[in-house]
């Protein structure tokens, strides 16, 4: 097989181990041979290109110069033009580097040393790999060197969790950085969400919750998407929030392949830094075995009772619900373990309980500023993992004392920086839990039938506002709530069941 040989002293393509190399630069790992073999055989037949498009790209050659007739070639094709030895010399003729191999002769000789075709995704399949080891060794030395400089703001476990990304992110994608994409491929993406949506009938394009009017509205939860969940004190947003996770989870079913589909749920981290693991699984056993979550707390269970939550539990064992339950966590490094939990397990949602329980990475001069870089941190976890986050926050009190209790997006503690970094933001209101307390004296009989009425209509009842959606509309969802099994579920519509019951 001819090669075409390439001989840059001190630089990219010096021989290793020829004499006097002591004072060179350590050549990094690389194929010269393998950039000019795939080279060659795209200068020879375009068609190939679109072959191996999807494994590599310019920034993988190690050669600056196969670097550059990669990239003009693939400009060419791309607007369907033909990339050829004669084509491309025009552009390169002027080109640093390429005189030293012999001028724009350098691009004939690769298309006359090129093999066969067949190899072509073999030759960038081993580009690709060895460009992602020498990414690798440079993450080595630039955590190396930020860990022998000792200094007041470089901290080790800052480090760590700066490493971990970054070699998360290499995992991901190959390369630390993505940088800008074509609008053809957004517009791709697009295409195929809206296909998967429309082939369900109109379906879902994201993760079911679960709740079908919810689902009707937000249509699923979208991956990349940062996702509020507030209410006041006692609303039940903790117990909303469990109630989706574990519908999520329950449904998980895994397809040919390891292909999940929305509409079978996923894998959930959750963060709980407000109630231990161990009371949020009570909160979701309540909820399988149907026993009050007071008697489960009490350990007040019948016979009957106790089986159905064994059997329950058993149920679950395998479900994919992951609970963290570290308290005062910063957003580093709830970052750092949803990033490890997603490499380790999978992550398809992740719920944070709740967002002002979140220290942020270093204090700040208000609190505004700490919530700001919190929600931004959390909408950069949606981003990076591509899922959805659903982060319950708290209100301000200023809802009680107003005469119509339903929130709004006001209402959000420092709601400047939460308003603005969420693609949607729900409030749970249950009007229930306000009449309640508006109970009236026993002698007075008139408005003691009223609010008795009133109660009646209300009962088991809960809304889930949505004040902002920046994807759809907003409005109110209604759903059912059956406070002794801290559960959330679909309201029958007349038409369904001939009359206003719940499930």
């Amino acid at each position: 097989m001819t090669q075409v040989t390439v001989i840059r002293p001190g630089g990219p393509g010096a021989a290793p181990g020829a004499a006097g190399d002591a004072a060179r630069t350590e050549v990094l790992p690389h194929s010269i041979e393998a950039e000019q073999q795939l080279l060659g055989a795209i200068l020879t037949n375009n068609d190939l290109y679109d072959r191996v498009a999807q494994i590599i790209g310019a920034e993988h050659f190690y050669d600056p110069v196969h670097r550059r007739i990669f990239e003009v070639a693939a400009n060419r094709i791309a607007i369907n033009t033909l990339a050829s030895p004669v084509t491309l010399k025009a552009f390169l003729a002027d080109m640093p580097g390429i005189d030293e191999l012999g001028g724009p002769e350098y691009l004939v000789r690769l298309a006359g040393a090129a093999v066969g075709s067949y190899a072509a995704r073999d030759y960038a399949q081993m580009i690709y790999d060895f460009a992602v080891r020498r990414k690798l060794i440079e993450l080595g030395r630039d955590i190396a060197g930020k860990a022998a400089r000792v200094d007041e703001t470089n901290e080790p476990r800052d480090q760590i969790v700066e490493a971990e990304q970054r070699l998360y992110s290499l995992a991901e994608a190959g390369q630390v950085n993505q940088g800008f994409q074509s609008f053809l491929r957004a517009v791709t993406e697009a295409v195929e969400n809206a296909n998967a949506a429309h082939g369900r009938a109109g379906g879902l394009a994201g993760l079911s919750t679960g709740l079908a009017d919810m689902d009707a509205k937000l249509g699923g939860l979208h991956r990349s998407d940062l996702l509020i969940l507030a209410g006041r004190p006692s609303m039940g947003k903790t117990s909303l929030a469990t109630n989706i996770a574990f519908n999520i989870a329950k449904a998980y079913r895994e397809g040919p392949g390891g292909d999940r589909s929305p509409q079978n749920g996923g894998v959930v981290g959750f963060f709980s830094l407000e109630m231990s693991a161990e009371q949020l699984a009570a909160r979701v056993l309540s909820e399988a075995a149907e026993v009050p979550s007071e008697r489960i707390r009490r350990g007040d269970m019948t016979e009957a009772e106790f089986r159905r939550f064994i059997d329950a539990a058993k149920d679950l064992e395998a479900c994919p619900l992951y609970i963290d339950d570290t308290p005062a966590l910063p957003i580093s490094q709830l970052a750092a373990r949803a990033r490890r939990l997603k490499r380790e397990w999978g992550l398809d949602v992740l719920i944070v309980d709740y967002l002002q329980l979140v220290r942020p990475a270093s204090a700040k001069d208000s609190r505004v500023n700490e919530v700001s870089e919190i929600t931004q941190g959390l909408k950069a976890i949606a981003k990076e993992l591509d899922i959805p986050v659903v982060a319950l926050s708290q209100l301000s009190r200023q809802v009680e004392n107003r005469e119509d209790k339903r929130p709004q997006l006001s209402d959000l503690r420092e709601s400047g920086s939460i308003e603005q970094d969420a693609d949607v933001v729900m409030f749970v209101f249950r009007e229930e839990y306000y009449k309640e307390r508006e109970k009236p004296g026993e002698n007075e009989l008139d408005k003691m039938a009223a609010w008795q009425d009133e109660m009646a209509r209300l009962h088991g009842r809960a809304e889930v506002i949505i004040g902002k959606q920046r994807h759809g509309p907003i409005g109110t969802v209604h759903l059912s709530f059956e406070g002794q099994f801290t559960r959330f579920g679909n309201l029958v519509k007349p038409y369904q069941d001939g009359a206003n019951e719940l499930r």
